[in-house]
């Protein structure tokens, strides 16, 4: 792995690609970059691992046979649905795949994903990621509210 050390600032939006179909890697990385993230793609499994236990990624779109013959053999894919909440929630997820509808919920529930978008329709892919990351913020709003006041009090708890 030759690929340059990039540094990732507060400022930045980092987001990490998993593809295997080089021509839907192009155009998720072009989306992106217009939607003004810093793009990272993952060449294996291992790779997609590392990457995501060391940044915050923002948005993260995953191919449903990224590195398989089949959805059942995603290793990624079960990574991200095995992982505790508390360490993906930062990120939204979107699996990206012919065996889809669009933003159909429970087929996102089906694989603990924010999102689904099939192949079809990827020449809407920046608007429809757009969407999902507007949706996932929103829904997670509260959330985020509560902890950050739980946070507060804890820290003013600790100081008395």
């Amino acid at each position: 792995m030759t690929e340059r050390f990039e540094f990732i600032s507060t400022t930045d939006k980092p987001a990490l690609l998993a593809f295997s179909t080089p021509e839907w890697l192009a155009e998720a990385k072009t989306a992106l970059e217009d939607l003004g993230y810093k793009v990272h793609t993952a060449a294996t499994h291992t790779d997609f691992l590392i990457r995501f236990s060391q940044v915050r990624y923002q948005v993260v779109i995953l191919e449903e046979l990224f590195a398989a013959n089949n959805i059942g053999e995603n290793t990624t894919l079960q990574a991200l649905q095995r992982m505790p909440m508390s360490q993906r929630r930062h990120a939204t997820v979107i699996l990206f795949g012919d065996s889809f509808t669009t933003f159909t919920p429970m087929q996102a529930f089906q694989q603990s994903v924010h999102a689904v978008i099939n192949s079809s329709e990827l020449f809407l892919l920046k608007q429809l990621i757009e969407k999902a990351v507007a949706d996932n913020t929103l829904f997670l709003t509260s959330f985020r509210e509560a902890q950050s006041r739980a946070f507060a009090n804890a820290s003013e708890d600790e100081r008395v």
